[in-house]
């Protein structure tokens, strides 16, 4: 089953952080699948949206995956669009990429999910306070795709997804990077998948809140949690380099501005995304194994 987080003791070996991004959590992708391949393993991993929809594979042994199927179905009418938007509440149809996708035309190894020895948590925002939760998935059910469902739930876009009698919303919104709270949990040094590169700070605009309150007007508590969330999100990144610079974290980003945004339908672009992040793991090896063994 799905859970809160157990009482966890401090982690022996690293932790991994893997932020959203839509379609650039195929960056996210690219890097876990060049870590498998090398046999590197964490303890415990905590993900946000896409890092959650796509992280799950790398606890399940299923690297290729996530690039598979968002190559195959990025056109497809039945994974997303305006047409879902209007017919069901949800840019990403919440049938197909939650139920027929891993249940049926690219399943989830829900086996090979719930024998491997990590732990796997996501972050999803509560719809009615803003504030996050962390849940750690324990089964790969039914259960456990709605928390992924609701940790990728982008506001305006998606409706809010009812569990345990609260309503949540994209975990991005509250806790977009959550290396404080894994670190409060016992994952003092933790490898952090960014997947904007370095030097990126999030802007806000007078536009943007006002576009923000006008389109969640039935959620007042998340439009203001947007219109704060560049500089949470800034304050977020400053976190990140100061635990780099302490050895707390290494972290690997793109190194450049990756060719795709939140909702990308080119499969070329999606095969690009997935090929930088391989790129970037594999460069980054060396130092990694390095940092690693430092961590153990």
């Amino acid at each position: 089953m799905s859970g809160p987080p157990r009482p966890q003791p401090p982690a022996a070996g690293a932790g991994l952080v893997l932020e959203g991004g839509g379609m650039r959590g195929l960056f996210t992708a690219g890097v876990l699948d060049a870590l498998y391949a090398e046999g590197i393993r964490f303890p415990g991993i905590i993900a946000v949206s896409a890092g959650a929809a796509f992280g799950c594979n790398f606890k399940s042994g299923q690297p290729g995956r996530a690039l598979r199927y968002n190559v195959r179905y990025c056109r497809d009418g039945r994974y997303w669009g305006l047409a879902s938007l209007f017919r069901t509440g949800d840019l990403f149809n919440a049938d197909f990429c939650y139920r027929a996708i891993p249940r049926e035309l690219d399943p989830w190894d829900a086996a090979a999910f719930e024998a491997d020895p990590a732990r796997f948590w996501v972050v999803a925002t509560d719809a009615d306070t803003a504030e996050p939760a962390c849940t750690e998935l324990i089964r790969a059910d039914g259960l456990a795709c709605e928390w992924i469902r609701a940790s990728a739930s982008m506001p305006g876009v998606s409706r809010p997804v009812p569990i345990d009698g609260r309503r949540w919303l994209d975990g991005g919104i509250s806790d977009a990077i959550p290396l404080a709270r894994f670190q409060a949990m016992g994952y003092r040094r933790c490898v952090v998948v960014l997947t904007r590169p370095a030097g990126y700070r999030k802007r806000s605009t007078r536009l943007a809140a006002l576009l923000a309150r006008a389109a969640l007007r039935r959620f007042p508590a998340i439009a203001e949690a947007m219109v704060s969330r560049p500089a949470r999100y800034n304050r977020a990144l400053d976190h990140v380099a100061a635990e780099e610079a302490r050895g707390n974290a290494f972290v690997i980003r793109p190194p450049r501005a990756l060719p795709v945004g939140r909702t990308t339908r080119s499969p070329d672009a999606l095969r690009r995304t997935h090929a930088l992040g391989l790129e970037a793991a594999r460069s980054a090896l060396p130092a990694l194994r390095e940092w690693l063994a430092a961590s153990t």
